[in-house]
């Protein structure tokens, strides 16, 4: 039996360094990174496409515009006895939109604390006085530390997702049974409520998410439901293969709120007195979002609200 061995051609170790460089350069050049290679004077040794296009003044041998070091990832490395640096930028346009939106979360942030803040501000200076209900208003001062508490969680859950800490898509998941388990744990609080739960649907159907992101969709969709559908009210899960419907016969949501139902902190008027975080529907949105689904709500007043979750097949 003969086997026929494959070689790599060989080239001349001038010619073979020369094809390197050539290799070396057309990566960098045709990379959809905004990538910078600085010498170790920090002059520039060449530049991705995108990198010239977006920032003036990119010529090598030269100092690259200060604009190009900041906010940026800068990662060293050594090659033929000479140190280099990897300079990775981000879009001058999408920085500036990221600003903008941190500016505006933080802004947000801040004002939802101050309101249960300055509530049990209020409560513990009612303690003080001398014929006040102390039993009563610690009470109200621990619900409003168990709001601060619950506001805290959602901010940092959500800042976990966006930063892509916590994995949403990994394989999938029967959720039948997750939807069930969030349903009786919800139990009391709906009871309380007047709101009546369930969860339906194929026990063989799965969703391209974690157990957890179920658990975490599920129960936002039942709790907003148990705090704004009203008395007398069913809440449903329904479950196909890939989708997800979340539905309620109370009172519903006007028109004018729906395209803003799932902004964060955004409450509709009837809702401001709620001590929901304002965030519930937006991680939904987020975490549906981040596994390749779609989100959509439909309501009429009086009629009840619609929440609809769609994963594209494979």
């Amino acid at each position: 039996m003969v086997k026929k061995l494959f070689r790599r051609e060989t080239l001349p170790a001038p010619a073979e360094a020369s094809l390197d460089a050539e290799r070396g350069r057309l990566l960098v050049e045709e990379s959809r990174e905004i990538v910078v290679v600085l010498d170790s004077d920090g002059r520039v040794v060449t530049a991705s496409r995108r990198a010239r296009e977006l920032f003036a003044g990119l010529t090598e041998g030269e100092q690259p515009p200060e604009a190009v070091l900041l906010n940026s990832l800068v990662v060293p490395y050594a090659v033929a006895g000479r140190t280099e640096k990897l300079v990775y930028m981000r879009d001058p346009g999408d920085l500036a939109a990221y600003e903008e939106l941190r500016a505006g979360f933080t802004a947000s942030v801040s004002h939802e604390l101050r309101t249960p803040l300055a509530r049990l501000l209020a409560l513990l200076e009612s303690a003080t006085l001398p014929d006040a209900d102390r039993d009563e208003l610690i009470e109200q001062a621990q619900a409003e530390v168990r709001q601060i508490g619950e506001l805290i969680d959602d901010v940092l859950f959500l800042s976990e997702l966006e930063s892509g800490r916590e994995l949403v898509a990994l394989g999938s998941t029967a959720a039948l049974p997750i939807l069930e388990e969030v349903v009786a744990s919800l139990t009391e609080p709906a009871a309380r409520a007047g709101l009546t739960l369930r969860a339906e649907g194929d026990p063989e159907a799965e969703l391209p998410l974690r157990p957890r992101m179920i658990r975490v969709i599920a129960g936002n969709l039942a709790e907003n439901a148990i705090r704004y559908a009203g008395p007398g009210s069913t809440f449903t899960l329904s479950l196909r293969p890939g989708k997800l419907t979340a539905s309620d016969d109370g009172v519903g949501v006007p028109e004018d709120d729906l395209p803003r139902l799932f902004e964060r902190f955004y409450r509709a008027d009837r809702a401001r007195a709620s001590r929901g975080t304002g965030l519930g529907l937006a991680i939904v949105k987020h975490i549906a979002n981040s596994a390749g689904g779609t989100v959509e709500a439909e309501s009429q007043r009086g009629s009840g609200l619609t929440v609809r979750i769609s994963f594209t097949s494979p």
